[in-house]
């Protein structure tokens, strides 16, 4: 099995799942694979009789010579692969050549990309020799115990033509090309039934039983504890399947310990919505904290206005360190909303969101080119998740997924989208092309000066006294104007770029500023402020004016008892400034004396 992973830190869980349910079931041993380990006579091997399943991984920032050279390397006789909107553009590239590479190979796909679209991809890929529909599990296991039963020889060469098409056609889930007609047609064998025991899926991850993860490890290892979404959002593939199906809590429990005691850095529960039912959610969290290894954080995706009076009480208990917390918020647009088929009791999820403690970093979302949202209607949608204060705002942009109500939606009403994957839309009867353009600007400069956490004192006064939306569109705007957002962009690009053109782009006449001189002082002090909240800095920019003593540094470090070891370190590990506010204060436009800041790192 292949996967094609967006980046290095991400894991695949479909195939790992897959692979060891076709090992236990089968009673066969599993090795993982990671594309790049092999040698010359396991390359020269024959395709035949190698009974047993495997896989490995990529990125799709890898050349596609080492995806060969990996995928060769394991001498495989059937080759599936798993996709997604974000690796179907490699996989179209990929497949085609290793039909050639490994010609008696039988080839296949599945996962929701290739699976809601087959007939696309047979259309476009007539080299592939199947597509699976739905979950694979069941299904790759009886292809392999099929393919199987003919001493282990699961290659193109080892069947008739015929005997292949009987196969194939026995097995539900599975769309191909009929190619013993002479009429050819795409045959679908019909529906896979669901797997209904959750909790018989083996631990996809074996190779974390009695170990500890490296801590400089950044591998993301996702799990899921139920299948399945009762929602019905109109864009999302989940929608399509409201039959949840749980796994027990036990395994769930047995399944947490084995990350805790691994120490493996960041877990993702890819359950659609997490919190449906309040007093098995609440029992995961509650295992959590009591059994936590002060190294894992759990992440999950939440349905904010759907979280219980309890489930909120518990929160409070989280400490730091431990969960982080996805909340798709979409629009502040009622009318969007319920297009979309939405909750629009976006009072009760704001409410809830300000509920859930700072020990929990909060990412909420919001997604742009929905319907009826114009550029008016998404401001004030911004404005509205930005008043929650997220640790992280995503500026998501439609995408008009194959199978989905949204797809039927936007075709009826003069949607613009890509036609290949990613399916992003370009322009909607709201909002044209340049709006969306604009938007991707406003997302570069969000991501910098807020999704950062780099600017934070700067960002709670701009935001206070010019509003986020206005400050970020208006920016978005000049910075276009300043060729930003085709310039290569350093570390400190960011500081600069503001602390640079502040004055001027404050001078627009968009900005009513009352005492517009003190308005400016203000935001260059916490602008140096923030900057040297960063760390340690070997050198200061030529915008960033010292204010600095150093027997006041020695003397501050001195009554903060912070020598330590000898002067040197304390001043090495520290930085002194003097500020024209009171920069830690909420107001600090109203301080009118100097301030001193010890910082120690």
């Amino acid at each position: 099995m292949v996967g094609i992973n967006a980046s290095y830190s991400h894991t695949n869980i479909g195939i790992r799942s897959i692979c060891e349910f076709v090992k236990e079931k089968a009673g066969l041993g599993v090795n993982q694979g990671n594309g790049t380990s092999g040698n010359k006579e396991k390359i020269d091997e024959s395709l035949g009789g190698n009974d047993d399943i495997d896989f490995v991984e990529f990125t799709i920032n890898q050349p596609l010579v080492e995806i060969f050279r990996g995928i060769l390397e394991k001498a495989p006789q059937m080759v599936l692969f798993s996709t997604y909107i974000w690796n179907a553009e490699i996989m179209a590239k990929v497949i085609p050549e290793i039909c050639k590479i490994l010609p008696g190979a039988v080839v296949g796909a599945g996962g929701p990309e290739f699976g809601y679209a087959a007939e696309v991809y047979l259309n476009k890929i007539s080299s592939l020799d199947f597509v699976m529909k739905g979950e694979g599990e069941e299904t790759v296991l009886e292809l392999f115990n099929e393919f199987s039963t003919n001493g282990g020889k699961f290659g193109k060469d080892s069947f008739e033509k015929s005997e292949i098409t009987k196969i194939l056609e026995s097995i539900k889930g599975l769309y191909f090309w009929n190619r013993e007609e002479n009429s050819k047609r795409i045959v679908y064998t019909g529906d896979r039934p669901l797997l209904q025991n959750l909790s018989d899926l083996p631990f996809p991850y074996p190779e974390l039983r009695n170990t500890v993860v490296d801590s400089h490890d950044c591998k993301i290892f996702y799990y899921e504890s139920s299948r399945g979404c009762p929602y019905d959002c109109s864009y999302c593939m989940s929608s399509l399947d409201k039959r949840v199906r749980f796994v027990d809590l036990e395994r769930v429990f047995e399944d947490l310990q084995i990350f805790l005691d691994a120490q493996v850095p960041l877990v993702k529960f890819v359950d659609r919505t997490y919190n449906l039912k309040t007093q098995r959610y609440i029992s995961i969290w509650q295992y959590i904290l009591e059994h936590h290894n002060h190294k894992t954080m759990f992440h999950f995706e939440i349905e904010a206005e759907y979280l219980s009076p309890d489930a909120l009480d518990f929160l409070q208990k989280v400490p730091q360190g431990v969960m982080q917390f996805e909340i798709g918020v979409q629009s502040a647009n009622k009318k969007t909303l319920a297009a979309v088929n939405r909750s629009t009791n976006v009072e009760k999820a704001a409410e809830n969101i300000k509920r859930i403690p700072r020990t929990i970093h909060q990412h909420l979302d919001l997604i742009a080119g929905l319907p009826y949202e114009n550029l008016e209607s998404f401001g004030n949608s911004f404005d509205f998740v930005m008043s929650l204060k997220p640790h992280a705002l995503q500026l998501g942009f439609l995408k008009v997924l194959h199978g989905t109500q949204m797809e039927n939606f936007a075709t009826k009403n003069n949607w613009q989208w890509m036609e290949n994957p990613v399916y992003e839309t370009f322009s909607t009867p709201y909002m044209t092309y340049p709006d969306i353009l604009f938007l991707k600007d406003v997302e570069i400069l969000v991501d910098a000066y807020w999704n950062s956490g780099k600017f934070v004192h700067v960002m709670n006064f701009l935001g206070r006294k010019i509003g986020f939306w206005k400050f970020f569109s208006e920016l978005a705007d000049y910075a276009r104007t300043k060729g930003v957002f085709d310039a290569a962009r350093r570390e400190t690009f960011w500081f600069e770029f503001l602390a640079l053109n502040y004055e001027t782009f404050f001078s627009n006449p968009n900005f009513a500023l009352n005492e517009k001189e003190i308005f400016l002082k203000v935001l260059y002090e916490l602008l140096r402020y923030d900057f040297l909240l960063r760390g340690k800095q070997g050198g200061f920019p030529s915008w960033f004016i010292r204010n600095y003593d150093k027997d006041r540094h020695y003397e501050c470090l001195l009554a903060a008892d912070a020598l330590g070891p000898g002067a040197r370190v304390a001043f090495a590990r520290s930085e002194y400034e003097v500020f024209a506010c009171n920069v830690d204060s909420s107001i600090p436009e109203n301080e009118t004396h100097t301030y001193e800041k010890l910082i120690l790192y």
